[in-house]
């Protein structure tokens, strides 16, 4: 007669044996920062900070710096926005995030994985856009505007993603606002980069940003408890 495997004391000891692997001198200071080993973990494992991914964010960006040299048009401001939504809807969730599994066995939910890890994606890609666009005079002359409508672009991907549970549907419905948001502005001025030099528009991504931050904050609100078991739910 066949024994129904234990797969909860199984899953158990995997998990030990991943987490068991001695933390370095970066995870021990963001543990020491954080006040958390397993949010230090997390955050290191987060895939929009993974070497891949931020070389492929640095080749979009240094693409985007050497088009507007060429052509005097400043597409880096442009492209700042798109990199940080898919960033941060990439942030987390099955599929994409190497450490999925594990931090399900973590004391904490997806709402404190996702507030030590948006702001540390954003800031990184704030970063490499500034210093794309530091190389370009025309794009230097809108180099902070753009980082509102980033803001805002980031946080309506996540949001979608988010409720949706979708990391994919995430980054489509960040890139297709983004996209709008640039043609309605060229349509209206002619110039594309009016999506992120006006300041009229300002105060309406602002308002985007702060209602789509709530969203993700209500939809992450799972209280937090311990689980030893894989993920029976997440993003896809």
């Amino acid at each position: 007669m066949n024994e129904t495997p234990d797969l909860e004391r199984v899953w158990l000891g995997v998990a030990a044996q991943i987490w068991h692997r001695p933390p370095g001198r970066v995870e021990r200071a963001l543990a020491a920062l954080l006040r958390s080993d397993g949010l230090a973990r997390a955050l290191l494992s987060t895939p929009s900070l993974l070497l891949p991914w931020l070389l492929a964010s640095i080749a979009v960006l240094g693409a985007g710096t050497v088009a507007s040299l060429a052509t005097g048009t400043a597409l880096v401001p442009l492209l700042a926005p798109v990199v940080a939504a898919a960033g941060i809807a990439y942030a987390y969730g099955p599929g994409v995030d190497p450490a999925y599994e594990l931090t399900r066995t973590l004391p904490i939910g997806d709402r404190m994985v996702l507030l030590v890890r948006v702001p540390a994606v954003f800031g990184t890609d704030a970063l490499l856009g500034l210093a794309a666009s530091a190389a370009s005079a025309h794009a230097a002359a809108v180099t902070f505007g753009w980082l509102v409508p980033m803001a805002a672009v980031s946080a309506f991907a996540l949001a979608v993603a988010t409720l949706t549970r979708s990391a994919n549907t995430g980054v489509a419905a960040g890139l297709t606002v983004w996209c709008l948001a640039v043609l309605s502005a060229r349509a209206v001025t002619g110039h594309a980069a009016a999506a992120v030099a006006r300041p009229a528009l300002l105060v309406p991504y602002a308002v985007l940003a702060v209602v789509c931050a709530a969203v993700v904050l209500i939809g992450t609100s799972t209280p937090a408890a311990p689980r030893s078991g894989p993920a029976k739910r997440g993003w896809q």
